[in-house]
């Protein structure tokens, strides 16, 4: 690349760093990186954490794990594992030695540097709801399937909420693009409407190749700049039981050997795709994730990975998935002590199974993300948006996710916790002493503003103050707040060579056919 080029490029990356959004349709808190300062809840004992590891390891060792990859099954017969036909069986002396070489903490650093992100440690940050075939709000009534447009008014609102960190997968699958060049349409649409951290898809490695394309054009970067540290990563499940696929281990593949990170997340479903006990469903999903990072450390040591949990139960009545559920509390923070006994960063989900934004939606989505506090996550997907055990996505929802967010936020600032003397407030006791009131003392007047967290959607009126305002209920409020952030929304800036650039390689790889569709 010519050096003009090269400084054109790179003044375009750090045009990003103005983080500008619409007008202040609400209040709301600002951009930070909130850190969970609660001891875990750990409700294994010393002894049980063995247990589920030595489970873990019996799996691995004994049975073995279905890796549909042939390049993978290369590695591992390079590495000394048993390899019979598609399956894997590994030592855990082995499995353990590479899951030490992966980091505990690493940052991802999107195209506007301010929203750069740090994985691990006591960090806990929240994306926006992923890949649902279906979207639902209150103006059309109905479920249906997703489109462009609804896509990019939800990576809108993913832009918007400072409670909101990472863009992770489509928010709605957008139908309406063919399959084959689906992923260029949207992330031109994620790269230009949103400055956040941004995910690749691994299905095929055109889409995950173009991501990264993209991703690097956005940010101004030469190759070797991309290279030097995390910039975005991908997201894979394994096909419970015990089997890894290829397009997502090959995605895995190429985004560690260009420096990017990967999260790997089993999808076991207590009941269905795992033993009907949490400790079992738990050692099952372990086993299947730390046979992957332990590849991807074997071929790249010290590659970011962070290990997922999406651990819940079935209805045993009708089969379908549950979600927000104790069982799927208490899987989330016995992971959680797992990922700490491995040394690794955590991944949880805020997830509910309800079908519209209702009291069901809110306290199972509630149960998860607090789960995600309990259990020392550090990254939670899913966080605002999600409805039906994943299969629609709703504006209403997210907006209503998003006070819950803000809420958690709030409850982890330094000053909810604080005991310096001003907090104690003994002169303040003193001076209203045994009778009267602290509402008007100097010391609440001070301090009025800001004491307590002030909600942008939940409505603190009595009955006849919200009767007199037109009873209207949350799901309706949270419509009318899409309805103005969408309306007033202004992208945050990019170069108009950088956008050029990117306009450019979606044509370009257009015309190239975009991606096969049968991975």
């Amino acid at each position: 690349m010519a050096d003009t080029e090269t400084k054109r490029r790179r003044g375009g990356g750090r045009a990003g760093n103005a983080a500008r959004r619409g007008h202040a349709v609400i209040e709301q808190m600002p951009w930070r990186l909130p850190v969970n300062v609660d001891r875990p809840t750990e409700p294994l004992s010393q002894e049980g954490v063995m247990a589920i590891h030595e489970g873990a390891m019996r799996i691995l060792e004994e049975i073995g794990i279905v890796f549909l990859n042939p390049e993978a099954l290369e590695i591992f017969r390079q590495a000394g594992c048993k390899v019979e036909g598609e399956l894997v069986k590994m030592g855990r002396d082995w499995v353990m030695e590479m899951v030490r070489r992966a980091p505990a903490q690493f940052t991802l650093t999107p195209r506007n540097p301010d929203r750069e992100l740090i994985i691990g440690g006591q960090y806990l940050l929240f994306g926006n709801v992923s890949s649902p075939p279906n979207y639902w709000d209150m103006e059309i009534g109905r479920k249906v399937p997703g489109t462009r447009e609804q896509c990019a008014n939800l990576l809108k609102l993913t832009q918007y909420f400072n409670c909101i960190h990472f863009a992770g997968g489509y928010p709605v699958e957008p139908v309406d693009l063919h399959a084959s060049i689906r992923h260029l349409d949207v992330l031109y649409d994620k790269l230009t409407l949103t400055d956040k951290v941004m995910h690749a898809y691994s299905l095929g490695k055109e889409r995950v190749e173009d991501v990264m394309e993209m991703v690097k054009i956005a940010s101004g970067l030469t190759e070797e700049e991309f290279r030097a540290k995390p910039r975005m990563y991908t997201n894979i499940n394994s096909t419970s039981p015990l089997k890894h696929d290829f397009p997502m281990i090959d995605g895995c593949l190429r985004m560690i050997r260009r420096g990017q990170a990967v999260v790997v997340t089993p999808f076991t479903l207590a009941g269905a795709m795992a033993p009907v006990t949490m400790a079992g469903a738990v050692a099952q999903s372990i086993a299947e994730a730390l046979c992957a990072i332990a590849l991807f450390q074997y071929v790249v040591p010290g590659c970011p990975c962070v290990i997922g949990t999406f651990t819940s139960n079935v209805d045993m009545k009708s089969g379908a998935p549950a979600f927000g559920t104790p069982e799927y509390m208490r899987a989330t923070q016995m992971t959680g002590q797992l990922a700490r006994f491995y040394g690794l960063p955590v991944r949880s989900s805020g997830v509910c199974a309800a079908n519209v934004p209702d009291g069901q939606a809110m306290w199972e989505t509630s149960n998860s993300l607090w789960a995600a506090v309990q259990s020392g996550t550090n990254v939670v997907y899913h966080a605002a948006g999600w409805l039906e055990g994943g299969l629609i996505a709703s504006p209403e929802k997210f907006i209503m996710d998003c006070e819950i967010l803000q809420q958690i936020q709030r409850y982890m600032e330094p000053d909810t916790y604080a005991t310096g003397p001003d907090d104690i407030a003994f002169d303040a006791i003193r001076e209203v002493g045994n009778s009267g009131h602290f509402f008007g003392i100097q010391h609440t007047q001070d301090r009025y503003t800001t004491a307590f967290y002030q909600p942008f959607l939940s409505d603190w009126k009595n009955f006849e103050g919200w009767e007199a305002a037109g009873a209207v209920w949350t799901p309706e409020r949270a419509h009318h707040m899409f309805k103005e952030i969408i309306g007033s929304f202004e992208a945050p800036p990019m170069d108009p060579g950088i956008r050029e650039e990117l306009a450019d390689f979606v044509a370009r790889r257009k015309a190239e056919g975009g991606a096969p569709t049968d991975f």
